[in-house]
């Protein structure tokens, strides 16, 4: 061995250095071997295929819509086995019980709501959902209302039993005729908070047909976004629900009826130097009352 060292230039001293503090190489590791079993709390062991009946079990029973997650509590509750969700889900993989992973909906695209500075009637309408009571029958009514910002008015208002996209998009659509906002040259902004009817496919459908329309929705825990459809529901709570103790559905809705019509018509509103807004409307067509701006 000398002769060659001598050869190659390399010292003895390192050759058997090397020798000595050289680890052998390790043979890649093939991970810890499956054992077949787990042990109860006590210590008594329990075989895979006695865990796996286990498992048949408790799907055949209650926990029938559990994922492997919940069973690997089930399992240690009901039969003390000392069991991680590793292997449950190892075991219910060979049982081939495995449900199929929940595909992420894909939800209406939100527009935030925008800073804007109105100028005039159908330039910006908020719209929200409120719930009534009906003491006599102990169950509760929806109404969902839309207000023009500018002139104050309840352009549409829906009251029923049950609060349908359908039917909100009803309302929405006889307000929009009613106010001639299809035909007019400049779009119109509809505000609203991020109800699940405000986020459904139809509701965004019913936008993206109608050019002349912009829906916005505000962030999260941001009313003052839509200030001025909740300062409205706060008036309708106070001056109408809380007067009024309603026996039926009936009852409600004639009573809700008589005050949108006051509301709209009669009531003073002092932003709107001290008009109600059908009177506003009118006298600012005719000049006689002076514009503003308003920011939102």
């Amino acid at each position: 061995m000398r002769p060659v060292l001598r050869i190659c230039g390399v010292p003895h001293s390192t050759y058997y250095y090397s020798l000595k503090h050289t680890s052998p190489k390790q043979a890649p590791k093939g991970g810890r071997p499956v054992s077949g079993y787990s042990y109860t709390f006590e210590g008594k062991k329990v075989t895979d295929t006695r865990i796996k009946r286990l498992i048949i079990k408790l799907l055949e029973g209650e926990e029938h819509t559990y994922g492997y997650r919940k069973l690997t509590i089930a399992l240690r509750r009901q039969h003390n086995l000392k069991i991680n969700k590793k292997k449950v889900y190892r075991l219910c993989k060979e049982l081939g019980i495995l449900g199929k992973p929940v595909k992420p909906k894909h939800s209406y695209p939100r527009r935030l709501a925008n800073n804007m500075e109105v100028t005039g009637p159908n330039q910006l309408w908020q719209m929200d959902i409120k719930y009534g009571f009906i003491a006599g029958l102990e169950r509760y009514f929806y109404t969902a209302s839309i207000i023009d910002v500018y002139d104050r008015s309840v352009v549409g208002q829906y009251r029923g039993k049950e609060s349908k996209t359908e039917d909100l998009l009803t309302t929405l659509h006889k307000a929009l005729l009613k106010r001639s906002v299809y035909t007019q040259g400049t779009p119109l902004v509809v505000r609203t908070d991020n109800g699940p009817q405000f986020k459904s496919h139809k509701f965004r459908a019913f936008f993206e047909n109608n050019e002349m329309l912009i829906h916005e929705r505000t962030p999260n825990r941001t009313p003052n976004k839509n200030a001025y459809i909740e300062s409205f529901h706060s008036i309708l709570e106070r001056e109408c629900f809380r007067c009024h103790i309603f026996m039926s559905f009936e009852e409600a809705f004639d009573v809700l009826d008589q005050f949108m019509d006051f509301y709209n018509n009669r009531r003073i509103h002092m932003s709107l130097y001290g008009y109600s807004p059908a009177q506003f409307i009118e006298k600012l067509e005719k000049n006689e009352v002076t514009a503003f701006k308003i920011a939102v």
